[in-house]
């Protein structure tokens, strides 16, 4: 069976489209085969990342490992089984087809609550959640005390992921191994970056994820989209000398892909 990496996270700028292309991509490059879905089907900005992908390499002439992406297929009603939810038979439609072809299927979900995400969370073998590295999107995870800082209780979508290793565990399925990605982390407010840190390793223990450093702010990542083309493919396109910046966030590929932890993968490309 294919291993299925959700990226997920219910607010929008969080680097969710990013992280799923250089961690599709980083896997196609290892030889691995990668099925590639998109459940927000407004904006489909994962979806249209791997267009971008192939419009350029067809005319650059170029051959570079790209993930096998595809829309959710339509579903008649009258093939859904008494009180199916249509978008449920979509999802199923779509991972069972993947499925027999792909050695992963990396799935991006919505910057909001949506019955596609809920059900992909329950699917998820590792659950990426990026997070922009400040208390506004904290607060995604958990409710703190705003005069200590300290943790409350866990938030709605820190609840959903319970629910959905709970559905697992009663199918017989093996645990979720959550990532929580800590994205754009800057040079600056180191007091507000520390305090971040701490919270979100209090919290890691009370709900079970593991906290691994994600993506800088860098202008390099807005540049590759509309090429479609990721870090790792800069010398293949062209790109003889890389500078400090593009080597460092090619560094921080390599950190993430080592933190995953994925079956077959190693972080060195």
């Amino acid at each position: 069976m294919a291993h299925i990496i959700v990226v997920g996270n219910e607010k929008g700028g969080s680097g969710k489209s990013t992280t799923c292309m250089h961690v599709a991509t980083a896997l196609a490059r290892q030889g691995f085969r990668v099925g590639a879905l998109d459940l927000d089907l407004r904006q489909k900005s994962f979806g249209r990342y791997i267009e971008n992908r192939r419009a350029y390499l067809l005319r650059a002439g170029l051959d570079l490992p790209t993930p096998d992406y595809r829309d959710l297929p339509e579903v008649e009603a009258s093939a859904l089984q008494p009180g199916e939810n249509p978008y449920d038979a979509r999802l199923s439609a779509a991972v069972a087809a993947l499925d027999p072809v792909s050695d992963f299927i990396v799935i991006d979900c919505p910057g909001s609550h949506t019955r596609l995400s809920q059900v992909a969370h329950s699917l998820a073998d590792t659950l990426i959640t990026p997070l922009n590295d400040s208390f506004v999107d904290f607060d995604l995870l958990a409710r703190t005390d705003p005069e200590t800082g300290k943790v409350k209780g866990p938030s709605i979508y820190s609840e959903m992921v319970w629910n959905a290793r709970q559905l697992r565990a009663q199918a017989g399925l093996k645990p979720i191994d959550w990532i929580v990605l800590r994205n754009r982390l800057g040079a600056q407010q180191m007091h507000n970056k520390k305090k971040v840190g701490a919270a979100l390793e209090e919290l890691s223990k009370r709900i079970g994820f593991r906290v691994a450093p994600g993506f800088s702010e860098r202008v390099i990542f807005r540049e590759l989209f509309p090429r479609g083309i990721t870090l790792l493919d800069l010398k293949d396109t062209g790109v003889d000398q890389l500078n400090i910046s593009n080597i460092a966030a090619r560094q921080e590929v390599r950190d993430l892909m080592r933190e995953l932890r994925l079956p077959g993968v190693t972080p060195e490309f």
